[in-house]
């Protein structure tokens, strides 16, 4: 049984939602609170395994409330917040700090929609419930719980200037604590390292908003991706939310086709599109990593990344947030390597420099 709390100043979002969640036999609404001071004495009589979040609230705001949270005892948090440019930057505030989840409430006022709502809301809650939001203390380095696998090659010494170039590109996915993960590499990346595409499962609004952020706290430049932007070196592209992204090229060029369709593996953007696009076009030229998320989303393209000669990384089980999509690339023998997170910016860096390497066996 999941106990969930709920953190909303509207009465009627907490009716809702209470609502929701409380018809899932496996889910119990152990409480709700208008403010987190509220919550908070409410929460120490009876601790949940996850809560609902409001980010814009009286007294305390969600924000501050959820640091103290996580300092004091991490819990898997969701951010209820409202789909516009306001909300989705204040969200990123709260991802930042520890939340696992976007629960966007814009549909809260459509009552034909409320069974496709509480679908969703009970699928985060479900995710959440199995997240490990203090995993990611470990990031800095802690020792890999993960099974043994042989290191990376070592890469030959890097002689006189090193030039940029678009030949080489990093193919980055991940979903639940991926906020978090994708903060922490790319603020360590060097404005020389390879051109990267990244999908985050997000969505639609907070990929922009996520992607500015980013491009305050980084040297390289981050930004949402555009219909055919060019890939290349000191710049990440982020998947837009609810648009699938797909690398192609064009002679030594490299650039990206955003376009709409089906979900894939419940996704849009989906990793897996985004790896199986790399693989056609990139090949041995590519470095994919598959990180913290829940599900399988990216597996079975980072097989073919892997097929196609490319390197493949997945993110260690001791710095996951969520160790689902690293698990089913292992499982599938996705991925070559396994890696804590803090040795991702080193091996983006010295993918750069090195490229595929020569002496490597060739794929399976």
């Amino acid at each position: 049984m999941i106990k969930v709390f709920i953190v909303d100043d509207s009465a009627l979002v907490r009716q809702v939602l209470t609502s929701c969640l409380d018809n899932h036999p496996g889910i119990r609404v152990i409480g709700q609170a208008a403010d987190p001071l509220f919550a908070l004495e409410k929460m120490r009589r009876e601790w949940p395994d996850v809560l609902v979040l409001d980010v814009e609230m009286p007294r305390m705001d969600g924000i501050t409330f959820l640091r103290k949270i996580m300092a004091e005892r991490p819990t898997p948090a969701i951010i209820c917040s409202t789909l516009t440019e306001a909300g989705a930057a204040i969200t990123l505030e709260a991802l930042s700090a520890g939340a696992v989840g976007i629960f966007t409430k814009a549909r809260l006022g459509l009552k034909e929609s409320l069974q496709q709502l509480s679908g969703e809301l009970i699928r985060q809650v479900e995710q959440a419930a199995r997240a490990h939001p203090q995993a990611f203390a470990n990031r800095n380095g802690a020792p890999s719980t993960a099974p043994a696998v042989a290191a990376p090659a070592s890469p030959a010494p890097v002689t006189g200037e090193v030039f940029a170039t678009t030949d080489q590109v990093v193919a980055l996915g991940t979903s639940t604590g991926g906020t978090q993960a994708l903060e922490f590499v790319l603020r360590q990346l060097h404005r020389d390292c390879p051109g990267i595409v990244i999908v985050q499962h997000m969505p639609e609004k907070f990929t922009a908003a996520f992607s500015q952020r980013l491009d305050q706290l980084c040297q390289i430049e981050v930004r949402e991706a555009c219909h055919m932007d060019r890939v290349h070196s000191g710049l990440a592209l982020v998947a837009p939310g609810g648009r699938h992204m797909q690398l192609k090229r064009s002679g030594a060029q490299y650039f990206v086709e955003v376009h709409d369709g089906p979900t894939v593996n419940r996704h849009k953007p989906s990793v897996d599109v985004l790896f199986r696009s790399v693989a056609k076009h990139a090949g041995q030229n590519a470095l994919g990593m598959i990180m913290t998320g829940m599900g399988d989303d990216g597996a079975r393209g980072l097989l073919s990344m892997r097929e196609a000669g490319a390197r493949t990384v997945a993110q260690d089980e001791a710095s996951c947030v969520v160790f689902g999509m690293p698990k089913e690339a292992l499982r599938m023998g996705a991925a070559e390597v396994v890696e804590p997170l803090s040795a991702f910016p080193r091996l983006i860096q010295l993918f750069g420099r090195q490229g595929a390497d020569p002496r490597r066996p060739g794929p399976r």
